[in-house]
């Protein structure tokens, strides 16, 4: 299978600048560049699709500069509702040392790394002008959608953002003469920046550069896209989006979005995505799917040991492994990031849903037990009187009422 025609299966293709696709990445090998603004430390989900287009690009044998925008972060990408805050210089320039080296670990050495603030912050504003400015008219500016958008509403837009566009073709002007890069590749949200520079390199060295974007994620249960500005991140940073979290996320994925996410976040071939959305389809609602979207893209971007343990975590959790057998480690994780509630060996199971939140009185809870709808450590219990001791029970006890309602007890 052509790389033009995988990508496009795999749902990562929104828009590109030729007549076919082929034309940009079946025939020669090119240079193809991606930037990240540091308008955060990490990059979440809703950018990370990029990143996984990178890393296909490169394994075909095609060469990848990853620039990260220490010189327009300083500025900012126009919004269509509301201006961008300023952020300090330093804030910008420890932002990109996190993302730089979040990329470099995943991406790999393979990938050319540069910051734009090497050239932006050197340019003088008269020869920009004069060199640059005078390729670019109003008009076709103000067609932008986010330029559009704002100077049609009451929060206007300041000539900051509005010389955006042209910052970021002339980081495409500057990478096709430092590195020859002829491709660009971003959100679909970065249409309009991605030709500019496209015509810019036309008009100045008379050659065809390409663009091509990634449509944006969104989630078709609720229409949200991936994105800070969501309030839904998925980082990748473990500090913010813990790893056992971040494992969640993905397994609790619907079924409608499962698919999708397999073929654009994990590397698994289109063939055995093919036979998994047959399991899908013959066992809705089983999570097979979902727990191997989970397991892959954490391993990925936490390490195979990390996406084990969370993965054992969260099957103890829910009654598929044994906290017993747990190992130390897969059990400081449990413990991490599980309800918990701590109580004293000998106290009355009753008791001790009402304190875990199982129920909200111990009427409730005896009514909850004597109709079986609670099950300690994988039995289910039948005793209105049981009592939980450490000899019985062992220090950490997993109750579960119904099939997603789970609560352990930490006995001392």
């Amino acid at each position: 299978m052509k790389l033009s025609e995988e990508l496009a299966l795999r749902g990562f293709i929104h828009q590109f600048s030729t007549e076919t696709l082929a034309e940009v990445f079946d025939g020669e090998k090119r240079t193809i560049y991606h930037g990240i603004d540091p308008s955060a430390d990490s990059a979440h989900a809703g950018n990370f699709v990029n990143w996984m287009l990178l890393k296909h690009l490169a394994a075909a044998g095609h060469k990848v500069v990853f620039l990260v925008g220490g010189g327009t972060g300083m500025i900012g990408d126009p919004k269509p509702d509301v201006e961008r805050p300023l952020s300090a210089p330093e804030e910008v320039a420890a932002r990109v040392i996190k993302i730089k080296a979040q990329a470099q670990r995943l991406l790999g050495s393979e990938i050319a790394f540069v910051n734009n603030d090497d050239w932006l912050c050197e340019l003088g504003l008269i020869s920009f002008l004069r060199d640059i400015g005078k390729y670019f008219t109003v008009n076709e500016l103000i067609k932008k959608d986010a330029i559009a958008t704002r100077l049609s509403s009451e929060t206007g837009l300041s000539y900051t953002e509005f010389a955006y566009p042209l910052l970021q073709a002339y980081d495409f002007l500057m990478l096709y003469r430092s590195h020859g890069a002829t491709v660009q590749v971003g959100g679909s949200d970065q249409w309009g920046n991605i030709i500019a520079g496209v015509d810019l390199i036309r008009r100045l060295e008379r050659v065809t550069a390409y663009a091509v974007t990634v449509p944006l994620i969104v989630d078709k249960t609720t229409g949200k896209k991936f994105g800070k500005s969501e309030g839904n991140a998925v980082w990748l940073d473990a500090e913010k989006t813990p790893p056992y979290a971040f494992y969640q996320f993905w397994y609790n994925v619907a079924d409608e979005n499962v698919i999708d996410y397999l073929k654009l976040f994990t590397f698994l071939p289109l063939e055995q995505i093919d036979e998994i959305t047959q399991t899908l389809l013959n066992n809705p609602g089983a999570r097979a799917a979902q727990q191997i979207l989970a397991h892959e893209i954490t391993r990925f971007v936490h390490g195979e040991d990390v996406s084990i343990a969370v993965a054992r975590a969260s099957a103890s959790l829910f009654g598929e492994v044994a906290i017993a057998d747990l190992s130390a480690d897969e059990q400081v994780v449990l413990l991490a990031n599980a309800p918990v509630t701590a109580q004293i060996s000998g106290v009355l199971l009753v008791e001790a849903l009402v304190a875990a939140g199982l129920a909200t009185s111990k009427r409730e809870a005896r009514t909850f037990i004597e109709s079986g709808a609670i099950v300690v450590n994988g039995q289910k219990a039948t005793q209105v009187e049981e009592v939980l001791t450490k000899e019985a029970c062992g220090e950490l006890v997993h109750i579960r009422r119904g099939k997603k309602q789970v609560s352990l007890i930490k006995l001392s």
